[in-house]
This record gives structure tokens, C-alpha cells and sequence, in this order.
């Protein structure tokens, strides 16, 4: 985990990556979850035996929602505001899913600072997440996340 003791400290670093996450293994039991919880059980995330005949995946995949949904805990596992009391989520603004995340495959995140914007109550930070799979050549989500950090 990177920490960061105060707003000023993550000013200078606008611009540059400044973590990595660690993996995050992506199981078939949590798609299921994630499927149930959103009610999509689109068979190329569910149906394991037509995934693998018909799919041209060779598997099931995850949802790329589950696969933006996983950002809050990339982040919380990866960066530490000291200073602040609260970080909400503030919404994204462009969000893509370049590749597929085949069942059973590992992801990450990496995420780059790109601006900080002062409010009267705090400040939102703008990230830029590239979330990559083991061993796979594009990513697999690329988005940029607002966050709000309070003092």
C-alpha cells in the first residue's frame, strides 16, 4: 500500500503512476455472485459448458461491469489518503473494456493521478485506471475515476 500524508504530498505527483494493485483472482463463484446481484446471467458469464462450446472466449468471462465494480477495492487496497477523513466515489467519466476477463484469469490495477481540483469542501481527484490481466496484451478496463477526499 502507498500512503500519502497529505494533499500537497499527491500534488507534486499529478501526472505520474503512482500504484500498483495487487492481483485479484477472478472466480467463477463470484461471477455467479455478481451475475445474481445484477441480474445478468448472460450465458457467456454463466453457462460454463455453452461458454466453452459456443463462446469465442473459450470460457466464461466476467461481466465488465464486476470488472469496474472491482475499482473501489483496487484502490482502497492500494492507496492511502492519511490526511483524509472521508473518500467518497464520485462517479467516472470514460470508461472501456478493451479485452475480455476470461474466468479464473488474475487482474490489476494501475492508477495515475491526472489532476486534482480544489472544492470548497475538499478536493476530487481524477485517476486514470488501467486495469491489465496476467499475461494478457491490452487491458482489460481503462476509466477515469473521480474521487472526493475530505479533511
Amino acid at each position: 500500500m502507498r500512503e500519502f500524508a497529505t494533499l500537497a504530498q499527491m500534488r507534486a505527483l499529478v501526472g505520474q503512476e503512482l500504484a500498483v494493485s495487487d492481483w485479484i483472482e477472478i472466480v467463477q463463484e463470484r461471477v455467479n455472485q455478481f451475475a445474481d446481484a445484477t441480474d445478468d446471467h448472460q450465458w457467456i458469464h454463466v453457462d460454463l459448458a455453452r461458454s466453452k462450446a459456443e463462446s469465442p472466449f473459450g470460457g466464461p468471462i466476467a461481466h465488465g461491469f464486476l470488472t469496474l465494480s472491482l475499482l473501489s477495492a483496487l484502490f482502497e487496497k492500494t492507496i492511502r489518503m492519511v490526511d483524509a477523513t472521508m473518500v467518497i466515489n464520485y462517479g467516472l467519466n470514460k470508461v472501456r473494456f478493451p479485452a475480455p476477463v476470461p474466468v479464473g484469469s488474475r487482474v490489476r490495477a494501475r492508477l495515475t493521478l491526472a489532476r486534482i481540483d480544489d472544492l470548497d469542501e475538499g478536493a476530487q481527484l481524477e485517476w486514470h485506471v488501467l486495469v491489465e490481466r496476467e499475461g494478457g496484451d491490452k487491458p482489460v478496463c481503462v476509466a477515469e475515476l473521480l474521487l472526493r477526499r475530505y479533511p
